[in-house]
């Protein structure tokens, strides 16, 4: 059966119109209890999907495995996300309602994700036919041996995506992995299922059938039916829940890329524009609250220029507009929920408590709505605090002054994480220097997170504990397919011709192999 929004409970707050009918789209296979979907505005709930059962894991995957999909053309398959491209940006401003209601970000993080998963549409739409095409390879014997490489899709992706970018963290994803010929079962976090559905929404107008993408709400268990089931698994989250989904996947040798927690430090040089730095910082400490895997947590922010920087962007930061809203000119807006609010008011009291300062900020807001957090920055942030080392993923932010290029990259690593990094300087190749030095997996000259985000021709991942495997580039779409090599030996061989000894035929190969050497067009 389809679970429908009767099966919701009772809700109030602000509920936006496109979310009536989603919960339709999750197919179930018998009656299914409903997961409350509450809004971070209010803290109310707004409407209920089905809490999925195994049974319908397996029913999902069934139907995908049977997927005309897999039948389609590149080219056909590109049509299709080209539509789905133009879809996306004709109902935007539903998108970001949508977006909004789940997570409580303001509109202009909600506007982010929408311009991103219109991009990385566009983007692997027109390259992935040709990326996609047979190789000819260099063979073994030249001209004696003919050598091609296929890309076959991998089979049925699974994606188990989070609450924070509910639309560019789940389908961004999905694009390549459709492209590549894959059918998709997503199970979106409990909190966002409704973002999810409006996407399915929108693939299933521009062509993309029903089996090829489905998604599968509910909890934990969910996801882990999701895991076990795929034929690759995608999985954004925490590294603690990256570990699982690794242990998981490897009783199986499943394949997976995972993008998992960051500290991400930025350095700030005494040669950077402070005021660039000051507007950069802004928006890549505090965006979506800082519920962001590449926000920056740790700022290290030379001597000369430390106090200077200091009042500049405290200023900056207190002058962030909060608010529970549908308009573009809020700056900020909540957490997501009371249980992490209660994370990142701990972090910054627990370090508050051991001597750290705080500069600005450092309360809850429930006069804004239930689950806001002023924009925080604390000096003094030692490494016993937790604040030091975990990732808080929320609107705070320590300041720590250095001295030297050398020390700002010492500690700027000093971290078992490696996803994003930032550097702010003048001297834009020393930047560059700077940055292949530091331990993270994007860096940022000149721009706290976008730039590296936003070039989609390039991938994007973590170093050490921050993740394995890459998306965006061609290497976001080849892991989801399989390398195949077929090599045609027209004539010759590696075993001598008959009655030649094998002495004298090894002669002849090694003659080759050094004619080989030196002649660049045989290397």
């Amino acid at each position: 059966m389809t679970a429908t929004e009767s099966a919701a409970p009772e809700h109030s707050g602000d509920r936006p119109a496109a979310i009536d009918g989603l919960a339709a789209l999750v197919r179930t296979v018998g009656d299914r209890e409903a997961i409350a979907v509450k809004a971070p505005f209010e803290g109310d709930a707004i409407g209920g999907v089905p809490a999925c059962e195994p049974d319908d894991v397996e029913a999902a995957f069934d139907r995908a495995a049977d997927s005309a999909w897999r039948e389609t053309t590149a080219g056909e398959r590109a049509d299709a996300l080209v539509r789905f491209h133009d879809l996306v940006l004709d109902d935007q401003a539903a998108i970001m309602d949508v977006v909004q209601a789940e997570t409580g970000k303001a509109r202009r993080d909600a506007h982010e994700e929408v311009l991103d998963i219109a991009a990385t549409a566009r983007y692997y739409a027109y390259r992935a036919a040709s990326a996609l095409e047979t190789e000819p390879r260099r063979g073994a014997l030249p001209g004696a041996t003919e050598t091609e490489v296929h890309h076959h899709p991998v089979g049925t992706v699974g994606i188990v995506s989070p609450w924070n970018y509910p639309l560019n963290l789940s389908v961004g994803d999905a694009i390549p992995a459709l492209l590549a010929g894959n059918a998709v079962v997503l199970k979106p976090a409990p909190e966002t299922p409704y973002t999810a559905l409006k996407a399915a929404a929108l693939l299933r107008k521009a062509g993309v059938p029903e089996t090829a993408f489905q998604v599968l709400t509910g909890e934990r268990a969910t996801g882990e039916a999701v895991v076990e089931a795929a034929d690759y698994v995608c999985f954004t989250g925490s590294t603690a829940g990256g570990r699982a989904v690794a242990r998981s996947a490897g009783g199986t040798l499943t394949d997976c890329s995972l993008e998992l927690g960051g500290k991400n430090p930025g350095i700030v040089r005494a040669d950077a524009d402070i005021e660039r730095a000051v507007e950069g910082l802004l928006r890549g400490c505090f965006s979506n609250a800082g519920q962001l895997c590449l926000s920056i947590e740790r700022l290290y922010v030379h001597a000369d220029v430390f106090d200077r920087f200091v009042a500049a962007f405290c200023e900056a930061v207190e002058s962030i507009d909060l608010g529970a809203g549908y308009e573009f000119d809020l700056g900020m807006g909540s957490l997501i929920s009371a249980g992490h609010l209660e994370k990142v008011a701990g972090h910054v009291a627990e370090a508050e408590r051991e001597g750290a300062t705080v500069l600005t900020g450092g309360r809850k807001r429930p006069d804004v709505g239930p689950y806001f957090y002023e924009p925080t920055l604390l000096t003094g942030v030692e490494g016993s605090m937790a604040l030091f080392n975990e990732e808080t993923f929320g609107p705070v932010v320590s300041l720590y002054p250095y001295e030297t290029d050398a020390e700002a990259i010492e500690r700027a690593n000093d971290s078992v994480y490696g996803l994003n990094a930032s550097v702010w300087t003048d001297d834009t190749e020393r930047g560059r220097e700077i940055a292949a030095e530091i331990e993270a997996g994007t860096v940022n000259v000149n721009e706290s997170y976008a730039a590296a985000w936003a070039s989609l021709d390039a991938p994007m991942g973590g170093m050490k504990e921050s993740g394995i495997g890459r998306r965006h580039g061609l290497e976001g779409l080849y892991r989801f397919t399989e390398s195949q090599t077929v090599a045609v030996q027209k004539y010759g061989g590696l075993s001598p011709p008959t009655g030649v000894p094998y002495r004298l035929f090894a002669r002849l190969l090694n003659g080759a192999m050094r004619v080989q050497r030196r002649l660049p067009w045989l290397r």
